[in-house]
């Protein structure tokens, strides 16, 4: 496995450099974020971890670069703030995991190991329920014939109701694998982009998508299949 590694502190980038190739990836590193769409250009890579605030270029600005390129390229985001809500800002700009410095590297490991498996299933580029289609490559989502605009987080949130429709997914579950939060966050983020969605997703429509199941969770209509 192949890992870029975006980080401007030197014995920071070493340090995981090192330590990830005792763990047997390969690994290459970009000191600028300038540097970051070359390298993705010119070798393939299975995870990035990026800093969040590189010497040249925003993190995030990279982040959205990655995302432009390679929506499906799993990246790891390296940030100095410990505040839940710049974590989230760097989750809905299209990061699949952050960490927060200072950390430790069996964390760290084992998050760059979650990822990898995650990336690892098959995957079904398109979904749909009902009259709702979700196209995982191109980004874009449909109700009937009507294109539905989503932020990146709303657009992953949908995609994880949609991957277990009729199923009843918990706030706890949708904090963990869409946020990357812990479950025992106090946050309201979940319910704040549920209502989001509806808005966005049921407008025009009688048909309600989203179901409310009262002291459990949220649960999207009937179960997703792949479009033939």
């Amino acid at each position: 496995m192949q890992i870029l590694i975006a980080e401007g502190d030197v014995p920071v980038a070493k340090f995981l450099s090192s330590n990830l190739e005792a763990e047997h990836y390969e690994v290459r590193i970009a000191s600028r974020g300038r540097q970051v769409p070359q390298l993705l250009d010119e070798h393939e890579s299975h995870l990035v971890i990026l800093d969040s605030q590189l010497p040249d270029i925003d993190g995030i600005e990279v982040l959205r670069q990655i995302r432009a390129a390679k929506p499906h390229l799993p990246v790891l985001l390296l940030t100095e703030n410990a505040r839940v809500e710049d974590r989230v800002a760097g989750l809905d700009s299209g990061a699949d995991d952050c960490l927060t410095k200072p950390f430790s590297f069996p964390e760290l490991s084992a998050r760059v190991r979650a990822l990898l498996r995650r990336s690892n299933r098959p995957f079904e580029p398109v979904l749909r329920t009902l009259d709702l289609q979700l196209d995982r490559v191109q980004r874009t989502v449909i109700r009937g014939s009507r294109a539905v605009t989503l932020t990146p987080k709303e657009f992953a949130l949908l995609e994880y109701l949609m991957l277990n429709a009729g199923q009843c997914v918990s706030r706890p579950s949708i904090l963990r694998d869409v946020w990357r939060l812990s479950s025992d966050s106090t946050t309201n983020v979940v319910d704040v982009y549920i209502n989001y969605l509806r808005k966005k997703v049921e407008a025009n429509s009688t048909e309600v998508l989203i179901q409310t199941v009262r002291g459990a969770g949220y649960r999207l209509g009937a179960r997703a299949t792949p479009v033939s």
